[in-house]
């Protein structure tokens, strides 16, 4: 899709230009993370930012806007305000007087992507450099809330779903914690609000993890991210089949497909099989009875995959179910007394290194929580299961699952600096804003990162806001490996 960036906002802020104070030449802006839906997440990880300025304020205004001849962009602009507002009800020299500029006059101070940013402290500051073109700096809130709200989020909740896998492979297997950047993968695709979104949310997974099916969220990462597959592991998965494959096999022929599989055409290496088309109990207790000797032949794991049901009870076991039945056990404890399988330092009981199993159907944070605590009581380590992670969870969120909104809090009219703040009193607080300019310090006490507002200039040239974008250029250029070193030091 191919517009001109100078449209990619809300209607109601193109006539804000007209609408400030006259001599107004700065307008100073934050986008911050407000309040957090979930009580359990206080933080949040930064990123998607320098996707935003190498795609938006460079690629696409660099060849969509400044590359285009100017009465072409100022006629298509006019054409499309006169027939939404009404012909000639606003005027398009600020439009023109920008392309002669040749480059977006703005400066956007930032923290380092992959930072663990607590609620009401501010991810990035944006403010004009040339005072004509204070408009701007308002103008792209649409852009900007649009495009970073959701890869953050998905990096905080992929960061969520870490720090439980690695609090319970510290717990139950010991201090070998190379098996968690595969124990959650990636299932989103399909379920998301477009390919944008797709690619975005799957590569704030890959912050945390490796295993995905989002593969364009790699190239993302080597586009934007300066990453390279050749070089080190991006994102990755295996062979796995799906229920069409199943299917065509045929329900009677349901054991003999599993043959065909792992002694035909993958006999060796990791092969993922969907399990449950029919019945999955079948499957765990008499298939794997059978298959037994050729599993554990093979160089490499047969991974199971149920696909429906209660994910708990069906890794776990149900505890209503009949005494002793495969549904009462759970599929672990099944697979466990047809294949056993060693002990981890901890003490837990570990499958069997050609047998596994992934989940992928429903999981969320609270069911990660319940199937590895549900395990670990059982005595089983959490290294037995691998879960994957859906739109599920990465699409039902919004802007306000963590409360984001872009505020400005300092502005200058005729040289004055004016501290500026909203703080409705319908409200409950969460719309309060910070006032004045910014400054964002580590704090000594705790070592999180905290606000000082109503700074002075010298105080906000201080801290850990780093300027990333000025007058057209980006001057920072973070790597996917230096984000996920950050991302992880916050384990």
């Amino acid at each position: 899709m191919r517009m001109s960036p100078i449209l990619l906002k809300d209607g109601y802020k193109v006539g804000h230009k007209f609408q400030y104070p006259e001599g107004t030449t700065l307008v100073y802006s934050n986008l911050t993370p407000r309040k957090a839906r979930s009580p359990e997440v206080n933080e949040i990880v930064f990123f998607g930012m320098q996707y935003f300025l190498k795609e938006y304020l460079i690629r696409q205004f660099n060849e969509d806007f400044f590359g285009r001849p100017k009465a072409e962009v100022v006629k298509e602009y006019a054409r499309r305000m006169d027939t939404y507002l009404g012909k000639d009800s606003i005027t398009y020299q600020h439009i023109a007087d920008l392309h002669d500029l040749g480059y977006l006059p703005l400066e956007i101070k930032a923290l380092p992507e992959g930072s663990l940013v607590p609620m009401r402290v501010p991810i990035f500051t944006i403010r004009n450099t040339v005072p004509a073109f204070f408009w701007l700096t308002n103008m792209l809130e649409t852009v900007l809330s649009a495009i970073l709200w959701k890869p953050c989020t998905s990096a905080t909740t992929a960061f969520e779903y870490l720090k439980t896998f690695t609090r319970y492979a510290r717990e139950t297997v010991g201090e070998d914690l190379s098996f968690i950047p595969w124990q959650g993968h990636d299932f989103s695709f399909r379920g998301m609000s477009g390919i944008e979104d797709a690619v975005m949310s799957g590569a704030g997974h890959l912050l945390s993890f490796s295993g995905t099916d989002t593969i364009p969220a790699i190239d993302f990462l080597e586009m934007y991210y300066r990453a390279d597959c050749e070089k080190e592991l991006i994102g990755g998965s295996v062979p796995a089949t799906e229920h069409s494959v199943m299917c065509m096999g045929t329900q009677d022929g349901e054991i003999k497909t599993f043959e065909r599989l792992i002694e035909e055409i993958y006999p060796a290496g990791i092969v993922s099989i969907v399990s449950d088309t029919w019945d999955f109990w079948q499957v765990i207790t008499e298939f794997l009875s059978v298959l037994k000797p050729k599993i554990l032949a093979r160089a490499g794991k047969v991974v199971i995959r149920p696909d429906s049901g209660d994910p708990v009870k069906i890794i776990v076991g149900d505890e209503n179910a009949r005494p002793g039945s495969p549904e009462y056990k759970g599929a672990i404890e099944c697979m466990w007394e047809i294949f056993g399988g060693t002990i981890t330092e901890k003490g837990y009981k570990l499958l069997d290194s050609h047998i596994g199993l992934i989940y992928g159907d429903s999981i969320t944070t609270e069911r990660q929580f319940e199937i590895l605590e549900g395990l670990k009581k059982k005595g089983f380590a959490s290294y037995n299961v691998v879960l994957g992670i859906g739109s599920y969870t990465y699409e039902y969120v919004t802007r306000d699952t963590f409360g984001f909104a872009m505020k400005a809090t300092y502005g200058e009219v005729n040289g004055v600096g004016r501290d500026i703040f909203k703080d409705p009193k319908t409200d409950d607080g969460t719309k309060k804003s910070a006032k004045g300019l910014m400054q964002v310090y580590r704090d000594p006490a705790t070592g999180k990162l905290a606000l000082k507002d109503q700074c002075t200039w010298e105080e906000e040239g201080k801290g850990e806001l780093k300027t990333v974008f000025r007058d057209g250029k980006i001057l920072v250029d973070w790597t996917l490996a230096e984000i996920r070193e950050r991302v992880r030091a916050n384990l």
